[in-house]
């Protein structure tokens, strides 16, 4: 039987799994947009029963779909979304994050303005769970320079590092044509690819400097693991080094090599800080020399002669620093809360 629904202009793509207490929220966030012409793609990635209810509860609109798989993993996930994607653009969205109303306008705008753009990356704000100050993503990744929504991103720029917010609108023919999330495995960050390979297949990508999503970092989040965090600093730089056999030019390369010595700095600026936290100076000291062998900066120098000199003074200090900085965070996470309140 033809589906008689009109076409959606938007299709979201949202992979669930063990996300219950979000999803509800994630939904509205999609039904509080200024545009009307989308639709919601849910996967219910692993068969939950609780999943399938609370789609279900907005049942009475058609442009919300449900999809019940077993656990496929997350590119499996958003890969059975974008099979039954209907609309002209194809956009992820996490079952735990928010978008901002105006995300289908602005992204949308930009779009039908020229048809030579194939996709629209934007920036978003990252919120924590415990209410920590919010931030931005692309401050969060190193980027201070606000966006130039009207020059196309360039190879040499994205594998500086300068990657959009996984929350973007591409265009369905340029989705099928880099194969979406469909080739990307689970030793890569399919969104870091996916755009990458957008880029270096000729594409032109856009990034609006409006912060037009919100991601959660949650309570139990990879980002509060150490475990998780090694695995994901491992699977971010082997993204970008997909695409280095793809180019020769020499700031191609010499951009790469920027950035995974960024990238490698502050992997092991992290061992250094938690390898302190957990008494192990030794380590501490390796991990610390690692990082200013990667990018030669007052801070790693300092921290590198502090482990070295004073070694039990930078002991006691440190967890002190760490409650201070949590404390202050979400003193200032509260009154950005309140100032926002209607």
């Amino acid at each position: 039987m033809s589906d008689s629904r009109p076409l959606p202009t938007f299709s979201f793509l949202t992979t669930a799994y063990r996300t219950e207490e979000y999803l509800a929220q994630t939904i509205e966030s999609v039904h509080r947009q200024t545009r009307t012409d989308w639709e919601l793609i849910v996967v219910d990635n692993g068969c939950s029963d609780e999943i399938a209810a609370i789609v279900r509860s907005f049942a009475s609109d058609s442009r919300i779909r449900l999809v019940r798989q077993e656990n496929r993993g997350y590119e499996g996930g958003v890969t059975a979304a974008a099979a039954l994607a209907r609309g002209q653009y194809v956009c992820v969205l996490d079952s735990d994050d928010l978008l901002m109303p105006d995300f289908c306008a602005r992204t949308g705008a930009v779009l039908a303005a020229d048809r030579a753009v194939d996709a629209v990356g934007c920036d978003a704000l990252l919120f924590d769970d415990l209410g920590g100050a919010p931030k931005g993503y692309l401050r969060s990744i190193g980027f201070r320079a606000r966006p130039d929504p009207g020059q196309p991103l360039a190879l040499t720029e994205m594998l500086a590092g300068y990657i959009p917010y996984y929350t973007g609108a591409v265009r369905r023919e340029a989705w099928i044509a880099v194969g979406g999330y469909e080739h990307a495995t689970q030793e890569v960050e399919a969104d870091v690819v996916m755009w990458l390979r957008l880029v270096d297949s000729g594409f032109d990508v856009r990034m609006l400097p409006e912060r037009l999503a919100r991601c959660r970092v949650r309570k139990d989040s990879v980002s509060r693991d150490p475990a998780g965090v090694e695995a994901f600093d491992g699977r971010i730089q082997r993204s970008f080094q997909t695409v280095a056999h793809s180019t020769s030019r020499a700031e191609d390369l010499d951009a790469l090599r920027s950035n995974l010595r960024r990238l490698r700095y502050h992997q092991a600026m992290r061992r250094a800080r938690r390898s302190l936290l957990e008494g192990n100076l030794a380590v501490a000291r390796v991990e610390a020399k690692a990082a200013f062998a990667q990018r030669h900066t007052l801070r790693a120098a300092l921290v590198t002669c502090s482990l070295s000199l004073f070694p039990d003074t930078m002991r006691r200090l440190h967890p002190v620093k760490q409650r201070v900085t949590v404390a202050l965070g979400h003193t200032i996470g509260r009154r950005t809360e309140a100032v926002s309140r209607p």
